[in-house]
């Protein structure tokens, strides 16, 4: 029996990047040998085991043979006789077929460690057409490693358009894509993962609002199309680079569904049309909680948000009861960080001065400007008055907009 170190460990060992997760293949072994040893066996029929120390993964050498649609339909024979060059093949990318024994040498069949110097991602065989959900995993690995200059081959690029022509990513589950996309928007260039999906043409498939997003042209001309997708791609890749939360980065992709030829330029307080279709699709792929909410919300108010300096105060509360900030704060941070972030106001004003006396406040530092004036009203002496019920709501929403009302009155003069 003979064990090596494979996958994503090896992987980043050799690009000196951090190592999150350890996996392992056991070359010459059987189900029978490791239950004995107390590995713990995860699922029924499936050659993967926990080891009872450190609860890292180790599996059986095995074989795959596709025998239907989707990536579930597999024949797998884990017999002792399979070897570590029959086991790596089925792999997914050269990169992440390369094992290492317990010596510290490298076993490389399939050129991963050249590859990985020539910076290249590259299908190890052509099984990698039999499972579909390599395509996004392709495009996962594109956005995690942009940043050391990686790029997929043209001949496995060409291999994701055959599976995406064969309608392969339909069998894929919502919670597999999901998974993918998820891992995506955590790396630093998750702008990276769609463009990959829409160059292989899988976005229209598993994203279509997404891919809506990068087709459609904004208002009359070409021209505007171009500008949204240029406002996408660098707008995700900016907003990357100063947030981690995935909540953010998510949902400054969906502020865009606001930008439509029919109403772009009328005022509105919430698009219930573009905040449904974000819903829709949220539902669809059975996305976090957290996550939808602040994607619809953004959605629904980015109209309203991108003016905010101009709303009325009336307005202004009523959008904080709407966000529930009165118990969830933390999100006008995020509505002020994503705010800076628009169609019109691409480029990141977190900088700007925070003289009240301009009325050219961005519009992210307006909102927790207008949130803290607002935000600890007390409703002792709403109570004392005798209020009751929707009452003291009522009563504590006209003192806030009073309150606002004051404070823009003066420090913004010129607006009144």
């Amino acid at each position: 029996m003979k064990i090596y170190l494979v996958g994503g460990a090896v992987r980043d060992q050799l690009l000196n990047l951090p190592i999150k997760d350890r996996d392992w293949v056991i070359v010459g072994a059987t189900k029978e040998i490791l239950l004995k040893k107390n590995f713990q066996q995860v699922g029924k029929d499936f050659p993967v085991f926990l080891h009872p120390k450190t609860r890292e993964e180790y599996a059986l050498a095995r074989k795959d043979r596709k025998l239907g649609k989707g990536y579930t339909d597999f024949h797998t024979d884990f017999s002792s006789y399979i070897t570590l060059e029959e086991d790596l093949i089925r792999r997914d990318l050269t990169i992440n077929a390369i094992a290492q024994d317990k010596f510290g040498n490298y076993i490389d069949p399939y050129q991963g460690k050249k590859d990985l110097e020539n910076r290249l991602l590259r299908h190890v065989s052509q099984s990698f057409t039999e499972d579909p959900l390599r395509v996004l995993r392709t495009a996962r690995f594109a956005a995690k490693l942009m940043h050391l200059g990686f790029r997929i081959a043209t001949e496995t690029m060409f291999l994701m358009r055959e599976i995406v022509k064969k309608k392969e990513l339909l069998y894929l589950t919502v919670n597999r894509i999901w998974n993918e996309t998820e891992k995506a928007f955590k790396t630093k260039n998750p702008h990276v993962y769609l463009q990959v999906l829409y160059s292989c043409d899988a976005l229209n498939l598993i994203f279509p609002e997404i891919c809506l997003l990068y087709e459609r042209e904004l208002f009359f001309t070409n021209f505007f199309n171009h500008l949204n997708n240029l406002f996408l791609s660098q707008g995700l890749s900016k907003i990357s680079t100063l947030t981690k939360d995935i909540s953010i980065r998510f949902s400054y992709i969906f502020q865009f569904f606001s930008l439509n030829t029919n109403d772009i330029f009328k005022e509105k307080f919430y698009d219930q049309v573009s905040a449904s279709i974000v819903q829709k699709f949220c539902n669809r792929l059975n996305i976090p909680t957290y996550i939808k909410e602040i994607a619809i919300l953004s959605t629904g108010f980015h109209h309203f948000l991108n003016s905010i300096n101009y709303q009325s105060s009336k307005n202004i509360v009523h959008f904080f009861c709407k966000i529930d900030a009165w118990r969830k704060p933390d999100r006008v941070k995020i509505f002020s960080f994503l705010s800076n972030f628009n169609f019109l106001n691409n480029i990141s004003q977190q900088n700007r001065s925070n003289d009240h006396s301009n009325i050219n406040l961005s519009p992210g530092f307006f909102l927790k400007k207008s949130f803290s004036v607002v935000q600890n009203i007390s409703i002792k002496s709403i109570l004392q008055k005798g209020f009751k019920g929707d009452q003291i709501k009522n009563e504590l929403n006209r003192i806030r907009i009073k309150k606002l009302d004051l404070w823009r009155i003066k420090n913004f003069k010129k607006l009144f």
